[in-house]
C-alpha cells in the first residue's frame, strides 16, 4: 500500500526495547495503539547493526542498513539473530514498478516470512484461483475480514450452480433482516464447533496486496486480471507510518501494516483463536524504525524549544 521513505539513513540513539517507547507526548499517538505491547524479539541486534553504519551490499554494491531491499538479503546482521514467521496463508504483494524499493515495506515482509511471501514487479501478476484468493484494498465492494470466508464460499457455490447473487448483495440484505454469523465469532461453542470454523478458512490459500504511493495504485487495482477476485478492506485499523500521504485518510496503511492487521484479523475471525502475538514480529524492523524516526523529531523539536527559550533569555 502506501510507502515508505528511506529512514536508514536516520541514527539517533535508540535504547534496545522490546516494544516502542512513548517517553513524551510527542512520541506519542503515533505509539500508543497500534505499536505498543507488541511482542517482539529484541532489537539489540538492530541496535548494533546501526552503530556499525552502512555497509555495501556484496551483490548489487548499494549502500544498505540492515538489508539490501534490491536484492532481499540481510546485511550486518544474520538470519540466526531475527525472527522468522510462519503465516497461515500465503501472501503476494504486487509492486508497482516506479515504487522505490528503499521506500517500500513489503521488503520486511518477504526477509521475515520467506516462505510464505512473494513480491511482483507490476505487469507481472500470477493466475490465481479466484474462489481461493482475496485482495486487500478499499473499495465499494470491499467486504470485512469476518465476511471473508463466507463470501468466498458463496463465490464457490455461486459458480458451481449458476447463481448470480453478488456476495456483497447478500450481505446487505442480511444485516437488513438481522441475520447474523454467529459461526465466524471466535471463542465461541464447542471445540468440534470451533475445528469445524478452522475448516471453513481454506478456501483461501492466499492473499494479495499492492505495494505502490496510493497515487499510483489505480493502474494495478483496475487490472482485468483482479476485477473478479474478492476484495478485503481493513476498515477499523490506522496507520502509524511516520509520514503521510497528504489528502488521504490515516486508514491507508503501509504494505507492512496491511499484512500484519488483516492477518491478526484473520487469525481471530477465520481461525477463531485468540491471538497471542503469533504475526507481532512482522513489525520487526518496522517499530524499530518508527521509534528511530519519533526520536530524531523529538530531538530536532527539543533543539528547537531550547533555542526559543535561549533567545527569549
Amino acid at each position: 500500500m502506501s510507502s515508505l521513505d528511506q529512514h536508514q539513513h536516520l541514527h539517533p540513539s535508540c535504547p534496545d526495547k522490546t516494544t516502542v517507547s512513548s517517553d513524551s507526548s510527542d512520541t506519542r499517538e503515533l505509539a500508543k495503539e497500534p505499536l505498543q505491547g507488541l511482542k517482539l524479539a529484541s532489537h539489540a541486534v538492530l541496535e548494533k547493526a546501526k552503530e556499525r553504519g552502512r555497509l555495501i551490499c556484496s551483490k548489487c554494491g548499494g549502500s544498505r542498513m540492515f538489508f539490501c531491499y534490491t536484492c532481499c538479503s540481510l546485511l550486518g546482521v544474520s538470519h540466526q539473530e531475527i525472527p522468522v514467521i510462519k503465516l497461515p496463508v500465503k501472501i503476494d504483494i504486487i509492486k508497482h514498478p516506479n515504487e522505490s524499493d528503499g521506500k517500500s515495506t513489503a521488503i520486511h515482509a518477504k526477509i521475515l516470512a520467506p516462505s510464505d511471501v512473494n513480491i511482483y514487479t507490476y505487469p507481472c501478476i500470477p493466475d490465481y484461483e479466484k474462489n481461493k484468493v482475496v485482495l486487500v484494498f478499499p473499495g465499494p465492494g470491499a467486504v470485512s475480514v469476518l465476511d471473508m470466508i463466507q463470501c468466498l464460499h458463496d463465490m464457490t457455490d455461486s459458480r458451481s450452480h449458476g447463481s448470480g447473487e453478488p456476495c456483497i448483495k447478500r450481505l446487505k440484505r442480511e444485516e437488513e433482516t438481522g441475520a447474523t454469523h454467529t459461526a465466524d465469532s471466535p471463542g465461541s461453542g464447542t471445540p468440534d464447533e470451533s475445528k469445524g470454523l478452522q475448516s471453513r478458512a481454506y478456501p483461501l490459500q492466499r492473499v494479495v496486496f499492492i505495494d505502490s504511493t496510493w497515487n499510483q495504485t489505480n493502474k494495478i487495482s483496475t487490472d482485468e486480471r483482479l476485477q473478479d477476485i474478492l476484495r478485503v478492506e481493513l476498515k477499523t485499523r490506522k496507520t502509524c507510518f511516520w509520514r503521510s500521504q497528504r489528502g488521504k485518510p490515516d486508514t491507508y496503511l503501509a504494505t507492512i501494516e496491511a499484512i500484519y492487521y488483516f492477518l491478526k484479523d484473520f487469525h481471530k475471525h477465520c481461525l477463531a483463536q485468540e491471538y497471542n502475538g503469533e504475526y507481532d514480529n512482522l513489525l520487526f524492523f518496522y517499530s524499530y524504525l518508527h521509534s528511530v524516526v519519533n526520536k530524531s523529531k523529538q530531538k530536532k523539536k527539543d533543539l528547537l524549544e531550547n533555542e526559543k527559550e535561549e533567545k527569549a533569555v
